[in-house]
């Protein structure tokens, strides 16, 4: 029986409302910290790397309990539930700091409300993917399915890109008043627009959870967290894209953590808050267009696997460019919509291929192992996305603490409300545009050699193990 209209469309807002918060968290959680509340850029990097090796532990474990969940709704959707409910709520509280903490308070309640904030997330996120080979058929079902749910979610990402900072400032000037200041309004407004995204969250996994349901009702073969950890190593090809995944997206966080700063301290000039948002409009733009449109015209002429290098490709060309206009006199935005067109149209086609892979590598680990285990290899894609936002996170904070690049006091208010880039170094501008472009393009390149040397689930090799399977049944 083929999914349903109502379903797919329930599944692809789960996915925008997922991929709204995780961007929300990825892309601004160091900015809100760092430099609007004055935690320092190392305390961050450290508690952001921090989380993600506690993660290490809690998304296998997540992983082993959401294949041992046995209820009336299946497997999924309780903890799909649970998880949203709890994450939306500590996503309130990460950027709702008390005013009146600072110094170790607030080191510590950042360190606290971004753990608490993983974990609940990994709640939610692991039985979402897992969902895929549950109610699927395979092949061309699950591909399409795949590839509007990663459409869908960098659709959620491509929203908050858009319209954070447009809504921020306006939300601070709402609720903190016009004589607040910039940075407080800014403050204040985070904290009423995460609300906003917390509260869509929740409503698009209710759907979720009404209009989706499992086809699958055969038992799950249950396993330690010591078996588990040994099936993914006996899963070469789960493991082989989890490790690219992890690289590409360290590349992409890298950049997406320092652009903002890039447009404050670097680009500068007046109004560049108007410019960051037209880059992100643009890029966010492009994004979607080319899960939409790019990656389905390719895919017509290309195996997934070629759009796939082709893809890495255009990332690093882009880079390459962005890296050259840099260093040139930029007077206009428009400008970094060539490299900005090539990075996002790259990455928006690599979410979906990477986690068509990725569910491909079920298939393989049951043909091989004997066993289907969805929950224990899409937990480790939770784990290494989110291990690659705190790698990125802790290789931007270093650069930001080298480049001593955080809103200060030594410049006069008035200056700053017309250029927030007086008193960079040129040699600290330098190294930000070095650290959000070269070694993106190093990650690529790493990931890039990985894979070729070690994946083998092409089209005809999918297929072929499908046929196994089936004459198994």
């Amino acid at each position: 029986m083929k999914l349903s209209g109502k379903a797919k469309l329930s599944y692809a807002l789960g996915a925008v409302g997922k991929d709204m918060v995780y961007m929300l968290s990825a892309s601004y959680v160091l900015y809100y910290f760092q430099d609007l509340l004055g935690v320092s850029a190392i305390a961050m990097g450290v508690i952001l790397m921090a989380a993600r090796v506690f993660d290490a532990f809690n998304d296998p474990i997540m992983g082993v309990i959401v294949a041992k969940t046995k209820t009336r709704w299946g497997k999924f959707r309780p903890w799909l539930l649970i998880g949203t409910l709890t994450n939306a709520a500590v996503l309130f509280l990460m950027f709702s700091a008390p005013p009146a903490m600072d110094g170790k308070g607030l080191i510590a309640y950042a360190a606290v409300t971004y753990i608490l904030w993983g974990v609940t997330y990994t709640m939610m996120d692991i039985p979402y993917w897992s969902m895929i080979p549950a109610f699927t058929e395979g092949g061309k079902e699950r591909e399409n399915l795949t590839t509007l749910a990663r459409t869908s979610a960098g659709v959620g990402s491509a929203i908050i890109t858009i319209v954070t900072m447009m809504l921020v400032p306006k939300l601070g000037a709402m609720f903190a008043g016009e004589n607040a200041g910039a940075k407080m309004m800014e403050i204040v407004g985070f904290k009423w627009f995460a609300l906003i995204v917390a509260v869509l969250f929740i409503l698009f996994t209710v759907l979720t959870c009404v209009n989706v349901k499992e086809k699958s009702t055969a038992e799950m073969e249950t396993v330690s967290v010591g078996q588990m950890f040994k099936a993914l190593v006996q899963n070469d090809q789960a493991m082989t894209v989890t490790v690219t995944i992890v690289l590409i997206n360290c590349a992409i966080y890298i950049t997406s953590n320092l652009v903002i700063y890039f447009f404050k301290y670097d680009f500068g000039t007046t109004g560049w808050n108007n410019a960051y948002v037209l880059f992100n409009m643009f890029g966010g733009a492009i994004q979607v267009l080319s899960m939409m449109a790019f990656y389905p015209l390719l895919r017509k002429k290309f195996s997934s696997l070629q759009i796939f290098y082709i893809c890495l490709g255009m990332a690093m060309a882009g880079y390459a460019v962005l890296l050259l206009l840099a260093f040139t006199n930029m007077s206009s935005v428009y400008l970094l919509f060539i490299p900005g067109f090539f990075i996002f149209a790259a990455n928006g086609m690599l979410t979906v291929i990477t986690t068509v892979f990725l569910a491909n590598t079920v298939d393989y680990g049951q043909l091989k192992n004997g066993r289907r285990d969805e929950s224990v290899i899409f937990s480790m894609q939770t784990f290494v996305v989110k291990l690659a936002s705190g790698v990125a996170a802790l290789v931007a904070s270093i650069c930001l603490s080298i480049n001593n690049l955080q809103a200060g006091t030594e410049v006069s208010e008035a200056d700053k409300l017309v250029d927030w880039s007086i008193g960079v170094s040129a040699a600290s501008k330098a190294g930000l545009r070095m650290t959000m472009t070269i070694i993106p393009v190093i990650g690529l390149f790493v990931a890039l050699l990985w894979f070729r040397k070690r994946f083998i689930l092409n089209d005809a090799k999918v297929e072929e193990i499908s046929r196994q399977l089936h004459a198994q049944d």
